[in-house]
């Protein structure tokens, strides 16, 4: 596997659908981790513009949807802490609020450990029926997605709020690229 610069790992050119799926999911999670990696606490608490969107709260949210995803909708497990205690109905944007009382450090481990469950459940979804897997949790109206339909969402939660990433990060301390 090819690594870029900013040690992202590079989607393989002329691989298999699974391959090819995991390999931008994993490139779009190592740039959210590229564009929040070295900022301090004020940075992830930094905003651009009239938008309330921090970097430390895009970490907070995707650790959310990476175990909502994953955990709730693909495997029907409950989600873990800290969303399993959280009032919802009080706060439905909660991830992003609570996000500035929290250091860089927990924002990152809060992050990095959904994604390796999202990892392990990915693989098990694999193996018990592959890309046509379907959630264990349906949609409101009955209908479950397939976890191909899951990681090709995923692919574009993290592309779009990267883009919110690259905006942030330019302010925070003018780092950019793509």
């Amino acid at each position: 596997m090819e690594i870029d610069e900013h040690g992202r790992p590079l989607p393989e050119n002329a691989a298999d659908e699974v391959t090819t799926l995991l390999g931008f999911l994993d490139y779009q999670r190592a740039t959210l981790a590229w564009k929040c990696g070295g900022v301090d606490a004020a940075g992830l608490r930094a905003t651009v513009g009239a938008s309330t969107m921090t970097l430390g709260g895009l970490l907070k949210h995707l650790a959310l949807v990476e175990d909502d995803w994953f955990q709730s909708d693909l495997l029907n497990r409950p989600m873990p802490e800290p969303w399993a205690s959280v009032d919802w109905t009080a706060d439905r944007d909660w991830e992003w609020h609570s996000a500035a009382d929290d250091s860089p450090e927990e924002l990152m481990a809060l992050w990095e450990q959904a994604v390796q469950r999202s990892r392990a459940a990915t693989a098990e979804a694999l193996a018990a029926g592959g890309l046509d897997h379907l959630a264990q949790r349906p949609w409101h109206d009955g209908r479950p997605p397939s976890l191909r339909w899951i990681l090709c969402h995923m692919i574009e939660e993290y592309a779009r709020h990267n883009g919110h990433a690259d905006l942030i990060r330019e302010t925070v301390d003018g780092v950019t690229g793509e």
